[in-house]
């Protein structure tokens, strides 16, 4: 597929065209005389690069600043009006959607779009045509869509265009299926990966060079930006910390393995967790409902936290203990800057937290843990499809 940048990559000052991208990828400005040092080249080179990359579109001219000489050199940064990205976060039985302009600047989010994704082409395609009706509520430039990134649960090749969760085609990558539904580039990536690239561009990890996020949902997954750089490791499937076999609970995970991490960390455990103390009689406002045998999601579960239901937060609080006992062990094996706790069971963060820092604080090394900052997720549930849309931009722009 023809990229579309084509007519700026067009073999004249290349190298510094994708290092300008690159250095204004943040939202960014820079000065001539800042991108002349950074490239190190001539004043008068980069002006050329700068005006050829204005007179295509890609770079504006942000106004004046002060300096520190006291001058008022004008700034330049990436044009906000050159395209647009689309992310798409596929959740169990809904999507959710998030546009962002050429900076990167989130324009517009939707979650909750009923679809479900099954393993076949036609499905796929089905997702392709759910994602466009809702674009096309935005009145946006169809033509102006620049890329679309596409966030996955399990296991995902991000440069061979495979999942291995949805759809599994030794002929036809699920990338492909994509490609041809939207007609645009697109970029797929695990989801847990898709929201620690949200948080690491937008979100709350500042300055920081290591950051791991968990994505505590149903499972349990987990995201890593190792010295500034999103880590997929070899095959593109790292991060299944919910199969780390830590636990000796008995039982049997998701995967057919027993003792997986996920057992005892996640919306999957705490479901099982509520429903056990339930089957004990344990006092609940879901009682009524498990005594009628009507069936009890993760949802209701949430929603008697955020009531203050003693069982579900004893049950919250057990799961945090655990997730702790995970995070200082890998906050001793990474020495991370960050550790983001992020999904869908984030909400409950005033009875999941303290646990979980106390057993990080217990158990961790302190000269090591002193180096770690652990926060909530500040993108909550639009950092999948937040961080998809970003990753859109970031490998279109850097590939």
């Amino acid at each position: 597929m023809e990229s579309f940048l084509d007519n700026l990559f067009n073999g004249r000052y290349d190298a510094e065209k994708r290092t300008i991208l690159s250095l204004c990828e943040k939202g960014m400005a820079f000065s001539l005389a800042d991108l002349a040092r950074d490239l190190d080249t001539s004043i008068p080179k980069i002006t050329r690069v700068v005006s050829e990359m204005e007179d295509a579109g890609f770079l504006a001219d942000l106004g004046k600043q002060e300096s520190a000489a006291g001058r008022r050199p004008s700034m330049f940064g990436l044009n906000p009006d050159a395209g647009y990205f689309i992310g798409v976060e596929v959740g169990r039985k809904s999507l959710a959607l998030a546009v962002s302009d050429f900076t990167g600047r989130v324009m517009h989010f939707q979650d909750e779009i009923p679809y479900t994704l099954t393993n076949t082409e036609e499905s796929v395609l089905g997702l392709c045509a759910a994602v466009k009706k809702q674009v096309r509520k935005y009145h946006l430039n169809a033509s102006l869509i620049r890329s679309v990134g596409v966030n996955l649960t399990g296991r995902v090749n991000h440069q061979t265009g495979y999942s291995y969760s949805y759809y599994i085609s030794e002929e036809k990558p699920i990338r492909n299926i994509l490609e041809s539904g939207f007609g645009r580039p697109v970029f797929i990536e695990n989801d847990s990966r898709g929201m620690a690239f949200g948080e690491y561009m937008s979100g709350i990890a500042g300055d920081a060079r290591t950051v791991l996020f968990l994505n505590v949902g149903w499972g349990l997954g987990m995201g890593m930006v190792l010295d500034g750089k999103l880590f997929g490791g070899k095959s593109g499937f790292s991060g299944e910390i919910g199969h780390f076999p830590l636990l000796d609970n008995h039982q049997i995970c998701r995967c057919g393995k027993v003792g997986c991490l996920e057992t005892g960390a996640s919306g999957l455990a705490l479901h099982r967790l509520v429903g056990e103390k339930l089957a004990q009689n344990k006092p609940s406002i879901l009682q009524s409902t498990y005594k009628e045998d009507r069936e009890i999601s993760l949802n209701n579960i949430l929603d008697a936290v955020a009531k203050e239901d003693v069982t579900a937060i004893e049950c919250v609080e057990q799961v945090g203990d655990t997730l702790g006992r995970a995070v200082a062990g890998l906050i001793n094996v990474f020495n991370p800057d960050m550790v983001v706790i992020g999904g869908r069971l984030s909400a409950t963060e005033q009875y999941l937290m303290p646990p979980l820092r106390s057993a990080v604080q217990r158990l961790s090394l302190n000269l090591v843990s002193n180096d770690t900052v652990i926060k909530v997720s500040h993108l909550g549930k639009s950092a999948g499809a937040i961080g998809a849309s970003l990753l859109a931009k970031h490998r279109l722009l850097n590939q």
